[in-house]
């Protein structure tokens, strides 16, 4: 297996994250992306394999149909796929399970996905965002809270957990959180523990 240098791995997770452009933005950006990857559980090796993950799956779901690309939200955590979001028929939501599984790396899909047909009553995606926020605020100020290592959506006051715990305390405090939050339908805990064999393929 081909090493890539530290160095150079900072800067794949920066410009394959498409989060920063010009050359002293790069720069500054990589060592803040990198900083974060690193202090998560799955470190830098860990995140940079999520963001390949993730650019060939949008590659994929463009490809396929714009539509699909830009209505169904995708999280990943250690290979694990967690797609949310809304799509208008049952075979958009399949095709984008299906296309999801040929990439390379992916270990598990997570398909939440909800099916409302065209002229059905809309979200209320600033509510969803403002309730994502809050909880991400929440997970942030709480100092038992490793806040890092935890991805959350929210579709249709529905949350949607996933990331790593340090233990299940840690885990409880997180889904605890969630469910304190007013006007939530319920939550979805896909969070696995630190100590979790299936980590590691076990």
């Amino acid at each position: 297996m081909i090493r890539v240098r530290p160095l150079l791995k900072v800067m794949m997770v920066a410009l394959l994250g498409g989060a920063v452009s010009g050359c002293a933005a790069t720069v500054i950006g990589a060592g803040a992306t990198a900083g974060v990857a690193a202090a998560e559980e799955r470190g830098l090796e860990g995140a940079l394999d999520d963001t390949k993950i993730r650019v060939e799956i949008n590659r994929l779901w463009f490809d396929r149909d714009v539509d699909m690309y830009r209505q169904v939200t995708l999280n990943i955590s250690e290979g694990r796929v967690m797609l949310t979001g809304v799509v208008s028929s049952d075979q958009a939501r399949a095709d984008a399970v299906r296309l999801s599984w040929q990439v390379g790396g992916v270990r598990e899909v997570l398909n939440e996905i909800l099916v409302r047909p065209a002229g059905a009553p809309a979200l209320d995606q600033a509510g969803d965002l403002w309730t994502q926020q809050k909880l991400k605020a929440r997970l942030l100020t709480d100092s038992e809270v490793k806040n890092i290592n935890y991805i959350v959506d929210v579709t249709d006051s529905v949350v949607y957990l996933l990331g790593i715990a340090q233990d299940q305390a840690e885990m409880d405090r997180v889904v605890a959180h969630a469910r304190d939050i007013g006007g939530i339908k319920r939550v979805v805990n896909h969070i696995r523990l630190k100590s979790d064999p299936r980590r590691h393929g076990g």
